[in-house]
């Protein structure tokens, strides 16, 4: 077998197979293998936001019982701005016991119960506004803002046409430096669509109280597809 690379992401193999005696000559089989990439850039429309109430009490029922209220109350301010219910979910929930260290012993000095929920928000153009309307409610924490697109399968698809488009453009070119020709595809190999990780943003609620509703820029989603594609040549 010889592998010649034309290019970055290009190979050309040229097969050489033995076949029965029956058979005049050899058949030799070139292949190009080409990767491609396809990015699609797009505005986004949709933002998820994850928002904490934490409480503290001597008992774990009390602490439990502040924390569903605090909870509670933030929900319904969320919801009366508008927020339908199936855009809250919940997404965290635990109750510890903490301590103090007296002259190296241990001392209790009651329980932390908090509930972390996840809002979609429909409107990006509303994220600071709601997030005023949490910290106000009751939320002590603002948490994992990230940004996404409602049509992403359309986007992700729009990416992979682009890719496959890119690898098909470059083994054309392979072949044509060769003094070849594509004749037909016979593979294509699909390696995902990426995007980039949510925004870590942490805000805490005095710090949202201490201002007017937070700007929050979404910038662009960038979908990046990839594929390697397998062509036989004429």
């Amino acid at each position: 077998m010889t592998r010649v690379k034309i290019g970055a992401g290009v190979g050309i193999i040229l097969l050489l197979t033995t076949v029965p005696a029956a058979a005049q000559q050899p058949r030799d089989e070139a292949l190009v293998v080409t990767s491609g990439e396809g990015v699609v850039q797009a505005a986004p429309d949709r933002a998820w936001v994850a928002l904490t109430t934490e409480s503290r009490a001597g008992s774990p029922r009390e602490a439990q019982r502040r924390n569903a209220e605090a909870m509670t109350a933030v929900q319904a301010r969320l919801r009366a701005a508008g927020v339908p219910a199936d855009a809250i979910r919940t997404i965290a929930y635990d109750l510890q016991p903490e301590w103090d260290f007296v002259n190296n012993r241990r001392v209790s000095r009651g329980y932390v119960a908090r509930n972390t929920i996840e809002l979609r928000i429909d409107a990006i153009e509303r994220v600071g506004d709601l997030l005023e309307v949490a910290v106000e409610s009751g939320a002590t924490s603002v948490g994992g803002v990230r940004f996404d697109v409602k049509e992403r399968d359309r986007l992700e698809r729009e990416a992979l046409r682009l890719a496959v488009a890119d690898a098909r453009a470059k083994a054309d070119a392979a072949a044509a430096a060769a003094g070849r020709a594509v004749e037909r595809v016979r593979r294509i190999e699909e390696h995902g669509v990426v995007s980039p990780p949510p925004i870590p943003v942490v805000a805490a609620r005095e710090a949202l109280q201490a201002s007017d509703a937070p700007p929050i820029a979404g910038g662009q989603i960038e979908l990046r597809a990839r594929v390697t594609l397998t062509a036989e040549l004429k």
